[in-house]
C-alpha cells in the first residue's frame, strides 16, 4: 500500500491531510506527523493576547477527527527528514518510511537571531503561538497596572506582517476600553520599506489605508528598520534609507513590546542539500514538488518564495490562507494522479485574501495572484471586516472539527468583494 506522510498539522497540514485522503481514498494510507495532537487557529492569537478569546475556544483535538477520516496520527513530532532514504526520523528515534512526503511544518521562529528578542528568556512578547499569546496576555495585564510606551511590529526576516498590524490596532482598542490609551505612546517598527507593504509590495491601497488608520489611532512608525538588540525596557533600532545606507538609530523605551521574529525552516529540514534554500525553506516547482526529491511536496509557510523586490532590510513573503489552500488542492490532485500512474500537472493559483481585524474595524484585501502584477488588486475597510473575521474563525474551526476538505477561500474572496462574476 502506498504511504503518504504529511509532516505538520497546522492550518495547512490539517486540511492537506483531509483533502489528500479524500483524493486518494483506499489507494493510499495517509499518515500525519505532528508535535502534539492539537490544532490551534493561529489567526485568533492576537485576540487571546488581550483576553478576547480563551485558548480552548481556538483549539481542536485532532485524534478523533483523524481517526474518523481514516488518517493515522503520530504526535511525537519529527527529528529529521531523510529524503534520500524516503524516511523520517521521529523524535522518539523510531523511523517512519514513506512513498510520498508532504511537508507542511510552518516556520521555525528565529528569536535567537536578535539578542534579547522573544518570550523565552527575552524581553518581547509574541503572538505566533497560542502559548506565546497567553504569556503576552499576562504581560499586558501587568503592563496596564503601570502604563507606559508600547512597541509593536516585526524584525528583519519576518514574512508575516498582517498580525503585527492587527495587534497594534487591537491593543489600541483594548487600551481605550480600559481608559488608559492616553497614557500609552505607541510605535510600530517594521523592516518593510513603507507601511502597508506586507511583504507583497502592497495590495490595492494598503499603504494609504494603514497609514491613515495609524494616524487616526496616534501610532507612530519606523520603516526600513532593523532591530539590533533588545534590553529589558529599551529596543535598539537601526533605520535605513531606501538605498540601504544607514539613516539613524533609535533607542525606543517600552513597558510592553510584541515583535514578530524572522522565519526560517524547521530544524528537521534545514541544511539538506537540494531540499531547502539557505534559510531552510523548502524549494518547490510550479506543482509544489521538490526538484531534487520528486516524491516530496511542500505547502504553506515552509515553502521558499523569492521576495517581491529589493528592500533596504530583509522582508519575507507571506503565505496566506488562500495561497495555502490552493497549494493543498494542487498537491492532493497531483498525488492522486501519480498513484494512478499519470503525471503531476496541477498548479496552485497562489492567490491571497486577508481579513485584518483592528478590534473595532479592519482592512480586507484580495490579491489574485498574491505576487504582482495582478489580475485583481482590491482593498476595503470598515467595521464589517471585524465581523467577517469573527465569522471566519467560527467557520474554519468547524471545518477542522468536521475534517472537511472543501476549498473555501475563493468563495470567501468573492463574498467579501461582492463580485461573483470574477469567478468566471
Amino acid at each position: 500500500m502506498t504511504r503518504i506522510v504529511v509532516l505538520g498539522a497546522g492550518l495547512g497540514g490539517s486540511i492537506a491531510a483531509f483533502e489528500i485522503k479524500e483524493a486518494v481514498g483506499a489507494r493510499a494510507d495517509v499518515v500525519v506527523v505532528n508535535q502534539g495532537d492539537t490544532f490551534h487557529f493561529v489567526p485568533s492569537n492576537p485576540w487571546v493576547a488581550v483576553h478576547w478569546r480563551k485558548r480552548q475556544a481556538i483549539e481542536v483535538k485532532l485524534g478523533p477527527v483523524m481517526a474518523r477520516k481514516g488518517i493515522i496520527l503520530h504526535t511525537e513530532g519529527a527529528r529529521k527528514v531523510l529524503p534520500s532514504e524516503n524516511r523520517i526520523e521521529l523524535s522518539t528515534g523510531e523511523s517512519l518510511s514513506y512513498d510520498y512526503l508532504v511537508i507542511a511544518t510552518g516556520p521555525d521562529l528565529a528569536f535567537d537571531e536578535v539578542p534579547g528578542l522573544g518570550p523565552n528568556g527575552g524581553h518581547t512578547q509574541s503572538i505566533c503561538h497560542v502559548d506565546h499569546a497567553e504569556a503576552a496576555a499576562a504581560a499586558f495585564d501587568a503592563f496596564c497596572l503601570s502604563p507606559g510606551p508600547i512597541v509593536v511590529g516585526a524584525v528583519q526576516g519576518a514574512s508575516c506582517f498582517g498580525p503585527a498590524y492587527e495587534f497594534a490596532m487591537i491593543l489600541d482598542t483594548e487600551l481605550k476600553r480600559r481608559k488608559i490609551r492616553d497614557r500609552v505612546p505607541m510605535t510600530f517598527v517594521t523592516p518593510e520599506p513603507y507601511i502597508g507593504h506586507l511583504g507583497l509590495d502592497g495590495v490595492g491601497d494598503t499603504k494609504g489605508l494603514l497609514e491613515s488608520e495609524m494616524r487616526d489611532r496616534h501610532i507612530k512608525w519606523i520603516t526600513n528598520a532593523k532591530v539590533a538588540s533588545v534590553e529589558a525596557s529599551v529596543m535598539h533600532i537601526e533605520e535605513f534609507h531606501e538605498d540601504g545606507a544607514a539613516k539613524q538609530t533609535h533607542d525606543l523605551p517600552f513597558g510592553f513590546a510584541m515583535m514578530l521574529p524572522g522565519f526560517r525552516g524547521v530544524e528537521a529540514v534545514r541544511g539538506i542539500e537540494g531540499l531547502t534554500n539557505a534559510r531552510g525553506f523548502i524549494v518547490v516547482d510550479k506543482h509544489q514538488r521538490n526538484p531534487a526529491f520528486p516524491n516530496v511536496f511542500a505547502l504553506g509557510v515552509c515553502v521558499a518564495i523569492a521576495p517581491t523586490g529589493k528592500t533596504a532590510v530583509p522582508v519575507g513573503v507571506p503565505k496566506t490562507g488562500f495561497m495555502i489552500e490552493s497549494m493543498v488542492t494542487a498537491i492532493a490532485h497531483n498525488l492522486r494522479s501519480l498513484i494512478q500512474g499519470a503525471a503531476a500537472e496541477e498548479e496552485a493559483t497562489w492567490n491571497a485574501i486577508c481579513l485584518a481585524d483592528f478590534g473595532d474595524s479592519g482592512v480586507a484585501f484580495v490579491a489574485q495572484p498574491q505576487i504582482p502584477p495582478r489580475n485583481v488588486n482590491w482593498t476595503a475597510s470598515g467595521k464589517w471586516v471585524h465581523l467577517a473575521k469573527v465569522g471566519f474563525e467560527k467557520y474554519f474551526l468547524g471545518k477542522v472539527k468536521r475534517g472537511e476538505s472543501e476549498p473555501f477561500y475563493e468563495k470567501l474572496a468573492l463574498d467579501v468583494m461582492g463580485v461573483r462574476k470574477l469567478k468566471a
